[in-house]
């Protein structure tokens, strides 16, 4: 090899990947984009759009988006903790599925011209002049290729990374996992426009209707009582009935699907020619669209680097992008981790439960993740 066939290759066509793909293919650069599993594709995911979220596609030019593919407006957040509920105001979010979220986003970002390889495996090994390799498997055929910078937004498991890359993976000890299914109809109380979130002792149960009509189930829970309670299914009904939420019979014969542990710190997330972004970059319980958030922008903020990292690559640049990524996304992660804290302690759960619901604005931080004050102006350029 004597130059990168690509300027950038994007690992992971989730949100964060292919946001950012169409982004860096706006700007003439040769993209490619790699992910293993094929599309339309149903990942666990609460399928919530919160107002960062909301306000990062607009600001790549998506504003539409949403309301075309018929998002539903979410204006309810209904709480459920130990037999007590309470119900507060969103002032910002919709519901969409994510298969057809993430389809389309990959599909946006082809016709802006980059170039989609589903079905395809993809890890990245080691430096070439002016870039990094990249191997690719499909079909049993594997092939070799370059870029000059490579983006992994490959998710919590983070696959495509060697310990070679020399960026660390450190689980939680006690991290929780996720599970997830859908419902074809489900129970008749849970209606369009609300977030429905149980709080039990051992996990956390959100429902939302999406816009095809099913019911959507994201969950996390300890891992030893997932086991206990001898699968998901069973355990979601645990939680249901702890809070006093009505039940959802169809949930026990959906199939589930689990994540790997929800809390995971990655460093750092950068290395020669590879920067990190998405749940790749490090990952902690979200809530309310918090995840979907963070992946978003990460793409939006990615992009200036990526475009530096054309002309040049330092190590000063990798610790630009390591800074301005924790400042970006680290405090909503504080955030969630402090509320996943207190949700680990009946006690105090019930308490922030009471206070929340006699001063609704002690929510205002998860709840107004963001002033719509403009994306642009969290995402400066890197320094030369």
């Amino acid at each position: 090899m004597t130059a990168p066939e690509w300027d950038v290759i994007v690992l992971g066509a989730g949100p964060a990947g292919a946001l950012a793909a169409h982004q860096l293919a706006r700007q003439r650069l040769r993209v490619l984009l790699v992910d293993k599993r094929t599309f339309p594709r149903w990942k666990v995911c609460g399928t919530c759009l919160n107002g960062l979220a909301l306000e990062a596609l607009a600001q790549a030019g998506l504003s539409g988006l949403v309301d075309r593919l018929g998002g539903v407006p979410l204006t309810r957040l209904h709480l459920g903790l130990q037999n007590h509920q309470a119900e507060l105001e969103l002032p910002l979010g919709r519901s969409l599925s994510r298969g057809r979220l993430d389809l389309v986003l990959a599909e946006a970002a082809e016709a802006e011209g980059a170039v989609w390889r589903r079905g395809t495996e993809a890890t990245v090994t080691g430096p070439c002049p002016g870039g990094r390799q990249v191997r690719l498997c499909s079909g049993g055929a594997a092939e070799t290729t370059s870029a000059r910078v490579v983006l992994v937004a490959t998710g919590l498991g983070s696959p495509g990374l060697t310990p070679a890359i020399g960026i660390r993976n450190r689980v939680e000890a006690h991290s929780r996992v996720g599970a997830g299914c859908r419902v074809d109809t489900g129970a008749g109380g849970y209606g369009r426009g609300t977030i429905h979130m149980a709080v039990g002792r051992h996990g956390y149960v959100g429902l939302v209707r999406t816009e095809t009509g099913y019911l959507n189930l994201a969950a996390a829970f300890d891992r030893a009582h997932l086991i206990q309670a001898g699968g998901a299914a069973s355990a979601a009904a645990g939680v249901l009935a702890e809070a006093g939420f009505e039940p959802v019979p169809e949930a026990s014969a959906s199939a589930w699907l689990a994540t790997p542990a929800l809390t995971a710190h990655r460093w750092p997330p950068a290395a020669e020619r590879v920067l990190l972004l998405g749940d790749a970059a490090g990952y902690v319980e979200p809530f309310t669209g918090e995840g979907m958030g963070w992946a978003l922008l990460g793409a939006l903020a990615v992009v200036p680097w990526a475009v530096q990292g054309q002309h040049q690559w330092s190590r000063e640049l990798e610790r630009q992008w390591v800074r301005r990524y924790g400042r970006l996304i680290g405090c909503r992660q504080r955030l969630c981790r402090g509320l996943a804290f207190a949700l680990r302690r009946p006690g105090l759960s019930r308490c922030a439960l009471a206070a929340v619901e006699r001063w609704p604005v002690l929510a205002s931080p998860f709840l107004h993740p963001f002033d719509g004050a403009g994306v642009n102006s969290l995402v400066p350029e890197p320094c030369p």
